[in-house]
């Protein structure tokens, strides 16, 4: 089973300042450089395991938008290829979720983030960047959700995770990762937020005390359950110095890539 690289710009869900939905392009354009190797860590040659793309526009709708979100992440799952999905906001993830739950029934998820994204709605919208794994908890899209990196934490978020069996942990808490209950089917969604502003600055909601990269690399290369799809979301270009962040963001396509294989 291959790979296939879908792009979701979408960012009209964001509370804060809009710049992701330029994110999934400039991703693109960092992963096929010259100036990058296409090989994984694991030796894993990217332009071999990623077999197709879509970069298609998304309407401005919101709720057609994450219909068509959810058709596309269908249509990759019927071809009998993997997802792996650049945004956009975080908001994008709950419309892919969906389509992953019908396909293969509620999947654990690692979620690397510097927040819980676990609002019941915020600022008046239940489908905001903000409230992604909120919506997967309550339609059974989820089995054990692992949270690390998180350090902006509301009591209501805590309260919400609490209740849903969610295990949070922040970046300080590596050694606590479960990973037994990390096994497969398993969905893996990166906010670049959740590493330290000093390797991924390029971010609408920077947090200081992250994860670096090389901790995110090595909690990815721990992983032992079968990886169905991820995402990486969040890249604010307009914020990024020097495509920083963009080029973290195309070494984690490739781990990501290369876990799929």
């Amino acid at each position: 089973m291959t790979v296939t690289l879908l792009g979701f710009p979408w960012d009209a869900s964001s509370s804060y300042a809009r710049g992701p939905a330029l994110a999934p392009a400039i991703i693109r354009s960092t992963l096929f450089s010259d100036a990058s190797s296409p090989f994984s860590l694991s030796g894993k040659d990217i332009r071999e395991v990623i077999s197709d793309e879509d970069f298609s526009a998304l309407p401005a709708d919101p709720k057609k938008c994450r219909e068509q979100i959810s058709q596309r992440i269908e249509d990759v799952l019927r071809a009998k290829r993997k997802p792996l999905s650049l945004g956009g906001d975080h908001s994008v993830t709950y419309p892919i979720l969906r389509a992953v739950r019908d396909h293969h029934g509620p999947v654990n998820i690692l979620h690397i983030d510097a927040h819980p994204d676990m609002y019941e709605e915020f600022e008046g919208d239940r489908y905001s960047h903000a409230c992604p794994f909120a919506r997967a908890l309550e339609d059974k899209c989820i089995g054990n959700l692992v949270q690390l990196g998180i350090r902006s934490a509301s009591p209501a978020q805590r309260a919400f995770g609490a209740r849903h069996g969610v295990t949070m942990l922040g970046a300080d808490e590596m050694d606590k990762i479960p990973y037994d209950q990390l096994a497969g089917p398993l969905y893996i969604s990166i906010d670049l937020d959740g590493l330290d502003p000093a390797f991924a600055p390029g971010v609408s909601h920077p947090e200081p005390g992250g994860l670096s990269t090389r901790e995110v690399l090595s909690v990815l290369s721990t992983l032992k359950g079968s990886l169905v799809g991820a995402d990486i979301v969040e890249l604010n270009p307009e914020r990024d110095n020097n495509l920083t962040t963009a080029i973290v963001a195309g070494r984690l396509v490739k781990e990501l890539a290369g876990l799929m294989a």
